[in-house]
């Protein structure tokens, strides 16, 4: 699957931070397999400063379109007569918001992370000048150090990174007592 629907029980934006007093549910929807790609850099020598992140979200076109995509299957699933006890009017994007362009502005207005990010220390073969681990989590060029958590995974999986990373923690320690 490209997408992740995400139900919950009460309308909720911005990670909840903000507090809404009306009724409702929301879905928040998630492109599974993002082929933007961001970067995190050194903001200077001084290991306390906090580094340079850009995200890059919906800088390939392809993610935008699996995002409007899953806009348009929520608003289907939420029009089945199963749910019309409960529907009032749509609340986000709204139903204003009807053709792809609008859909798109609303999305780049509006997306923001859901905190499974991965890659920022690649696993990979010695040719990848991008791969900062070996098969084994061992960081190239530093002796007796691991990296092994989801920042290791080259590409996002296609769901949530927990099961993918406890996976991924086991085999390291599997590999270490057998060293």
């Amino acid at each position: 699957p490209d997408i992740q629907l995400h139900f919950l029980p009460a309308l909720v934006v911005d990670h909840g931070r903000t507090r809404l007093r009306k009724n409702g549910y929301s879905l928040h929807i998630c492109a599974l397999r993002p082929e933007s790609k961001g970067t995190i850099r050194l903001n200077s020598p001084d290991s306390r400063e906090q580094p340079l992140i850009d995200a890059n979200y919906l800088a390939e076109r392809r993610d935008l379109d699996t995002l409007v995509a899953g806009v348009k299957m929520g608003r289907e699933i939420f029009a089945q007569a199963g749910l019309d006890p409960y529907r009032a009017a749509e609340f986000q994007p709204g139903p204003e918001v009807k053709s792809d362009a609008e859909i798109e502005r609303w999305i780049r207005a509006k997306s923001e992370t859901i905190y499974h990010p991965v890659g920022t220390c690649k696993m990979g073969p010695d040719n990848d000048p991008m791969a900062v681990v070996d098969e084994q989590c061992r960081v190239r060029g530093l002796s007796g150090l691991r990296v092994v958590d989801a920042s290791v995974m080259p590409t996002l999986v296609g769901g949530n990174t927990n099961a993918p990373t406890i996976m991924i923690a086991e085999r390291v320690a599997a590999l270490m007592q057998a060293s």
